[in-house]
């Protein structure tokens, strides 16, 4: 009877160990990173500097400014807003280039009434057109920063700020604490102010350097898992050699019919299409996009289009399929070993981002000023496109295992959902596709095997 039950005790803790293992592999290929850090953009942020420029009775007057240093990741209408909070009880007395949302509770100051009284602002930036008197340099564009490597030249935002109730020297200012910054939602995360070295400004015809009484730094990261619950786009594909096109993966970037979302897509030939997009029942923030398969607001299409003696021709459609959403300074990151033999793009802009010494294989694209620079909501004008002519390596061309379709894409830096590699067109004679899509539950077998074997 003891042989029976060590036996039968000897066979639960194999079992147990067994579907211990299994639990481990499936984890290894369901989990995914939170992709905080952006490989292809490793020192981008967002960095906001606290420039007191001057001391008054009872505070000081401070210029601060948002740098956008993220290469290809703008701030788009609605645009930034930006909070903290007070460290002490100070007040806000006035503002030049941008304004608190809530002025709080001033009711003990009489007379002069404060800007703001709240412990806890929020500031927006002005719209074009204000009066110059209430205007400061690179403020009043709506909260709009661009990106640095698109527009370096409007990849800021300033406004100015009379504090009142605070320090009136370097040893008595409290820095504020708590920063938030939302461009236009949620996604960033900022860290402690840090006091660094002053800031020095060189005069206009650079015969004179003056410099900040204190200055203070906070940087900001972005995170895409942060911003959103699910993507924002994906990407299809298709070649010349293969009448096969590759749509984006079912439900990308959600489900039809999704009962935590219901009444977020509407179908293009609906006759209440356009009470639907008008309808104000929904922040005008929030996405309604198209009813299709993969639901998702944009979609990149990559098409192998000619194949010729010594180059190749790619041509790339993004298409909108957000019915509330203007994409203005659109951009996109493409990720593929030829960008370091791109010969000539039409109707794009292109940089080439080198984050990695020796390795050119990512290339950011966007639109020309005045021509295609804005990608309209849903509909016949809903789409760009350009064509990317590149010359063959002998060393690595080929139109094999999908070689010929880009590795990673993202539109304004979020990563597109891509669909897998055993989908991709392959070429006619192609025979290694059952194989691959096949290694994954055999390695998973021959493990479990080999697991089983040492534990007999």
């Amino acid at each position: 009877m003891e042989s029976l039950f060590s036996s039968l005790s000897g066979s639960i803790t194999k079992l147990t160990s067994f579907a211990f293992f299994l639990l481990f592999l499936l984890s290894c290929s369901t989990f995914t990173s939170t992709e905080a850090y952006d490989a292809l953009d490793p020192t981008g942020n967002i960095t906001i500097k606290w420039d007191v420029i001057t001391w008054t009775p009872d505070g000081y007057v401070a210029v601060v400014t948002i740098y956008n240093f993220q290469q290809y990741r703008h701030i788009q209408a609605p645009g930034w807003t930006l909070g903290w909070t007070w460290a002490k009880k100070e007040v806000i007395w006035s503002m030049m280039g941008g304004q608190t949302t809530e002025q709080g509770d001033c009711s003990k100051f009489k007379g002069n009434v404060p800007h703001c009284c709240k412990k806890d602002p929020t500031v927006v930036d002005l719209l074009p057109g204000t009066p110059y008197n209430q205007q400061i340099a690179n403020c009043c564009k709506g909260g709009v920063i661009n990106s640095w490597a698109q527009d370096t030249a409007n990849a800021a935002s300033s406004f100015q700020v009379s504090v009142g109730q605070a320090g009136t020297t370097n040893k008595t200012v409290r820095v504020p604490k708590n920063f938030t910054l939302k461009a236009p939602g949620p996604g960033y995360t900022c860290g402690p102010a840090k006091i660094v070295k002053p800031t020095k400004f060189v005069s206009a015809d650079n015969r004179r350097i003056t410099q900040a009484m204190m200055t203070w730094n906070v940087t900001c990261t972005y995170s895409q898992f942060l911003a959103q619950k699910t993507p924002t786009c994906c990407v299809s594909l298709s070649s010349f050699y293969n009448d096969t096109i590759v749509n984006c993966p079912t439900c990308s970037c959600g489900c039809q019919n999704s009962t935590a979302d219901p009444g977020s897509c509407v179908d293009p030939n609906s006759p209440h299409l356009a009470s639907a997009v008008t309808s104000s029942s929904k922040s005008s923030n929030a996405a309604l996009v198209q009813c299709t398969s993969h639901m998702c607001p944009i979609r990149v299409h990559w098409h192998v289009k000619l194949n010729y003696k010594e180059y190749w021709r790619v041509k790339v459609t993004i298409t909108n399929f957000n019915y509330r959403m203007n994409y203005t300074q659109w951009n996109l990151v493409v990720q593929h070993p030829n960008f370091d033999n791109l010969t000539q793009l039409f109707s794009f802009n292109y940089k080439s981002l080198t984050p990695y010494e020796g390795l050119n294989d990512t290339a950011m694209l966007w639109g020309v000023k005045f021509y295609n620079d804005l990608l309209s909501q849903a509909g016949p004008l809903g789409n760009v496109q350009s064509e990317l002519l590149f010359r063959k390596d002998a060393a690595t061309f080929t139109f094999e295992k999908g070689w010929a379709f880009p590795r990673r894409v993202s539109f304004n830096g979020d990563n597109c959902v891509m669909p897998p590699p055993d989908a991709y067109p392959w070429l006619p004679n192609a025979s290694s596709r059952p194989v691959i899509s096949l290694l994954c539950p055999v390695i998973t077998i021959l493990a479990s095997l080999v697991f089983l074997w040492a534990n007999a």
